[in-house]
């Protein structure tokens, strides 16, 4: 099954699989700004007009037909996009804000008063988004339509725009299943009792959101992963985590992997640069899983756009285990971030260009695809990456 996700995108083609009959879903998340009619309607039509050149992109590119052994490669991107849009969740909210934002008018300066208007509208949902209460339920609802094209049969890619990929970041991190039940509960504070009860009733992995579903565990509005430490309750909930992991967890091969754009998201989660930041033992965790289990997590980003981020730097396999001090076993997926993208718009526009540029993105998308899978796998093409690096650090420290 996992390499039948690698044939359907043409990227980690291992073998001639025919999967004409499971089709790829793409859905598409909003960012920040779109909580009116007016933005609403200007993002539902850019992603009109973006997705069938990235259908056309993929089910025709001669690039991932290069990664097949006899260059004929069967699946289909389905016709209409799939939009999840959140923007209307913080109206009132923003409503409270703009109400301030008008008393502050009769006595500011009005390039004062302009400005804060600006940071408003581009900044509000960026921030309500990214709180713990606010956010939960968003990635619940965006998991119902993840299950639904699962049921039908489809195969899904996210593409998170701007504060949409705190989205989809946050959707692979609280529901993959990357949690083994047994090695938890032997790093947690439990008695002996319980590490046995556990161990005597081996379950599948599980994910975050299901051991908050089961009473088990939360994440709390500090970053902590806090658990019952009373015997009785965690026995009568872990038998409940098995349930919990089937509705609220990903379902293996179904969602092949992820594709931000515009992404601020180093800016907004900048702690995941701490090493002591609790969670980003469990963020190892998340990308070993990607990385194990046929997944790619990709970046697009125009080179002027401001808000553009660079998540991560392209690294092998073998840097990252090191850097991250995880045992990366068997990898078959990838994580690459392409933000050297000419969008030949100026800052002012390159943040919202993503759609009107729809050639230039989806050839940057067809190539992120294309290089992060030959970054890891394709021993001639690693060795030309890892010159040029040597090359351009030599230069950087003349």
């Amino acid at each position: 099954m996992k390499k039948i996700i690698l044939t359907l995108l043409g990227i980690l083609l291992l073998q001639n699989v025919s999967i004409a009959e499971n089709n790829v879903s793409f859905i598409y998340i909003n960012g920040s700004n779109n909580n009116d009619e007016k933005m609403k309607n200007w993002y539902v039509k850019g992603v009109e007009k973006l997705h069938p050149m990235l259908k056309k992109k993929f089910e025709t590119s001669k690039e991932i037909k290069k990664m097949s052994p006899t260059g004929n490669i069967e699946y289909e991107v389905n016709q209409e996009p799939v939009i999840f849009f959140w923007g209307d969740k913080s109206k009132v909210d923003l409503e409270y804000v703009q109400e301030q934002l008008d008393l502050s008018k009769a006595f500011s300066p009005t390039i004062a008063y302009t400005v804060r208007s600006m940071l408003t509208a581009f900044l509000h949902d960026a921030i309500w988004v990214q709180k713990q209460h606010n956010m939960l339920p968003i990635l619940d609802d965006l998991h119902k339509s993840v299950m639904n094209e699962h049921e039908k049969g489809n195969y899904v890619v996210l593409y998170g725009y701007s504060a949409g990929t705190f989205i989809t970041y946050q959707y692979l991190f609280n529901k993959l299943p990357y949690i083994n039940a047994e090695n938890l509960f032997n790093t947690i504070e439990v008695s002996e009792h319980v590490r046995n009860f556990v161990k005597d009733r081996p379950i599948k992995n599980t994910c975050i959101s299901a051991l908050s579903k089961a009473g088990i565990g939360f994440v709390s509005d500090s970053g902590h992963l806090i658990f019952k430490n009373v015997d009785d309750d965690l026995e009568k909930n872990y038998l409940k985590l098995q349930e919990a992991t089937k509705t609220a967890c990903i379902p293996e091969d179904s969602v092949a992997g992820i594709v931000n754009f515009a992404s601020p998201l180093p800016l907004f989660y900048s702690d995941l640069g701490d090493p002591d930041y609790e969670l980003n033992y469990y963020s190892r965790l998340m990308i070993k899983y990607i990385v194990e289990n046929s997944m790619f997590f990709i970046t697009v980003n125009y080179r002027e756009d401001p808000l553009g981020f660079p998540t991560t730097r392209n690294l092998t396999i073998d840097e990252m285990a090191k850097l991250l001090e995880i045992d990366i076993e068997n990898p078959n997926g990838f994580i690459y971030d392409n933000s050297s993208v000419w969008s030949k718009h100026s800052a002012f526009f390159a943040h919202t260009s993503y759609f009107s540029s729809k050639r230039t993105f989806s050839n940057a998308v067809v190539k992120a695809f294309s290089n992060g899978y030959r970054l890891q796998y394709d021993k001639k093409f690693q060795e030309k990456v890892l010159n040029n690096n040597k090359k351009r650090i030599k230069f950087e420290m003349l």
